[in-house]
């Protein structure tokens, strides 16, 4: 993984770990130790690491007596959170959606279309009426952030249609079974990889398709997969986001640091958007490739259909997904699922 990529990410993924100058507690009170694992791919000498640490002396004006043990590996980073080693972690939602499978779902296929339905949903999820939602038993989700949406990217842009990706290869996350499945529903062959071949697969021709955000497209080079004859597909089939995990009994009790945190980077999300648009501007003007409205329509059809059965098995939560869809009609009352029922 390249030192740039390396530098978004861990900046990006850890900046919802860190703790807020609002609402501190008395200075007499006597601190409460909180371990937090940083999910840092480059180690100690990361920025996300780094800025983690310089934030210990903000943590103490919430009563925080913050404990760092950096992981650069998010899979063990979430071992060690669920076995109560640490007290508090960030995790891409995905990997999140095993302890708070409400806000796990909010990457839910095709469930944010554009980046106006993923702030709304974020500003909606700093609210008191939704809060508690973020809650399942002893866990909390205390901030969600914006990564950028996920697109399909292709090394022959003759790949333009359902049909043509039959039987091509595409890489998926082996951990999350809703990409395995839309693939399998495509009629193309998953590809089992985790994030350290995840990308490598695609550049070397072991798959022929991939979904990545903007910014993994320079700092992994992923144009080198893409060559000549590839393209990026301007339609995202899932808006990625990163979560900032508690343990609530391991908090300071003074303050309701689930609330204040997700409050805090709902105020904040545009700084993520703007990163987001600036990595989008790098791909250049002809590697992206429009669908036609027909195989949009296709698409968008597709992805909902994959939504109920993820629904239906368990794997997203059903409250979410109604959320989901409240947003994205209410932003677009015209698009036909609204008068539909069963979302």
């Amino acid at each position: 993984m390249s030192g740039k990529f390396r530098h978004l990410l861990a900046v990006m993924l850890t900046s919802l770990s860190l703790p807020l100058t609002a609402h501190a507690v008395d200075p007499a009170k006597p601190l409460t130790k909180v371990k937090v694992c940083v999910f840092d791919p480059a180690g100690q000498q990361g920025p996300g690491f780094s800025m983690a640490r310089d934030q210990t002396l903000e943590a103490r004006k919430w009563g925080m007596d913050m404990q760092l043990q950096v992981f650069t590996d998010e899979r063990i980073a979430a071992e060690t959170f669920k076995v109560g080693q640490c007290d508090a972690v960030n995790l891409s939602s995905l990997r999140a959606r095993q302890f708070v499978k409400f806000a796990g779902s909010i990457d839910a296929i095709g469930g944010l279309m554009t980046y106006q339905q993923v702030n709304d949903l974020i500003q909606l999820l700093s609210s008191d009426k939704i809060g508690t939602l973020m809650i399942e038993g002893d866990y909390e989700v205390a901030g969600v952030i914006p990564l950028g949406a996920a697109y399909v990217m292709v090394n022959d842009r003759a790949i333009n249609s359902v049909e043509k990706a039959a039987g091509k290869k595409v890489a998926v996350l082996d951990w999350d079974k809703s990409q395995a499945k839309l693939v399998q529903q495509m009629g193309a062959q998953p590809v089992a990889s985790d994030i350290s071949n995840f990308f490598g697969k695609f550049n070397n021709g072991q798959v022929d398709i991939i979904a990545a955000p903007a910014i993994a497209y320079k700092p992994l080079e992923l144009y080198k997969g893409i060559g000549t004859k590839g393209a990026v597909y301007r339609f995202p089939v899932v808006n990625v986001t990163g979560s900032f995990l508690i343990r609530r009994s391991k908090m300071p009790k003074d303050v309701d640091v689930g609330k204040v945190a997700r409050q805090y980077i709902a105020s904040k999300i545009e700084m993520a958007f703007d990163a987001i648009k600036v990595a989008e501007k790098d791909i250049p003007a002809n590697q992206w490739m429009d669908l036609s409205p027909s195989d949009k329509d296709r698409y968008t059809k597709m992805m909902r259909e994959a939504r109920l059965m993820l629904t239906a098995d368990g794997t997203y939560d059903p409250r979410m997904m109604k959320i989901l869809k409240r947003i994205r009609c209410t932003r677009d009352p015209s698009n036909y699922e609204c008068a539909l029922k069963d979302e």
